[in-house]
């Protein structure tokens, strides 16, 4: 079968469309079969994924970041017609600010290794998330995650990982909270939150372990809910949020890393929310997740 590239030029600023002469040749140098679709517009790699499952091309080669993947993903679950088969296999040349699922999975982050995986590799099924409507691959939040993306999409002067890295920053000077209700498989918590993370991998951000102990196989939802009073506690935590192993921030008091097949939020005032780096809304107070076991196979 014809292998079906589906490339998103903006990423990261436009290097994906910078790199993809290198990226077209190496392709081309192994052999790969395949056709190119460009992305034109916020969203229209969902329609470009779904149209190409439709068509039966394999596998999807994606080109781009994170949230270029949760955009292809969503278009394959959008063309699937089964609960119980998987989608893909998808390939992954990533090209994004921070390549969080890439780094995840310990898939190559260089053009000639990532185009070996998808000429070579064995497929592994993994699996996949889903909020509400939306489907993830990685990682999803409400509260702070979602306000610090926010603020880092208007910071078009600074790059890669320091944007992040300024941008939570920002957040927390505003020292947001919420009142939740959370509900999951054996378990509840009524209260204030800073915080709710939602993983399917550990790494988040190119620099932050949200859910460390997160695990793509395992099957569940893993999530971490915590809450503090004011910026100097939020402080506290921050540094921790970037050690993946012993002294993460899950290990605080008032921290909380919860393994679950779904997980249900009402809030008493709205938040943002995003998936995979993406805000699907800005103002939303009732969420359902829920993971979806082995549904996604990735060349690996």
């Amino acid at each position: 079968m014809v292998a079906k590239v589906l490339l998103n030029p903006y990423a990261n600023r436009w290097k994906a469309q910078q790199s993809w002469p290198q990226v077209e040749a190496e392709l081309n140098r192994v052999g790969v079969e395949f056709d190119l679709a460009v992305s034109e517009k916020r969203g229209h790699l969902t329609e470009l994924a779904c149209q190409a499952a439709q068509q039966g091309c394999s596998p999807i080669i994606i080109v781009g970041g994170d949230g270029t993947i949760g955009e292809v993903i969503n278009g394959l679950m959008k063309a699937s017609t089964s609960s119980t088969q998987s989608v893909g296999p998808v390939g992954i040349i990533p090209m994004g600010t921070a390549n969080d699922f890439a780094t995840n999975l310990r898939l190559p982050l260089d053009i000639e290794g990532a185009v070996q995986k998808i000429k070579t590799g064995a497929i592994k099924n993994i699996d996949l998330c889903q909020v509400n409507e939306h489907y993830f691959v990685n990682n999803a939040a409400i509260g702070l995650e979602p306000t610090v993306t926010l603020i880092q999409q208007e910071m078009v002067w600074a790059k890669g990982t320091v944007r992040y890295l300024l941008a939570a920053i920002l957040a927390i000077l505003r020292n947001p909270k919420w009142q939740a209700n959370l509900e999951w498989e054996g378990g509840s918590y009524k209260g204030l939150v800073s915080l709710v993370t939602v993983g399917n991998g550990p790494l988040t951000g190119g620099l932050f372990y949200m859910t460390p102990h997160a695990d793509p196989s395992d099957g569940f939802l893993t999530f971490v809910h915590a809450y503090r009073k004011n910026q100097l506690e939020l402080f506290r935590i921050f540094p921790r949020t970037m050690k993946s192993g012993e002294g993460s921030y899950v290990e605080m008091q008032g921290v909380y890393e919860i393994n679950s097949p779904w997980l249900k939020i009402h809030l008493e005032t709205p938040s943002p929310a995003h998936a995979d780096g993406e805000i699907f809304d800005q103002a939303i107070q009732d969420l359902e997740y829920r993971v979806l076991p082995g549904k996604l196979q990735l060349l690996y």
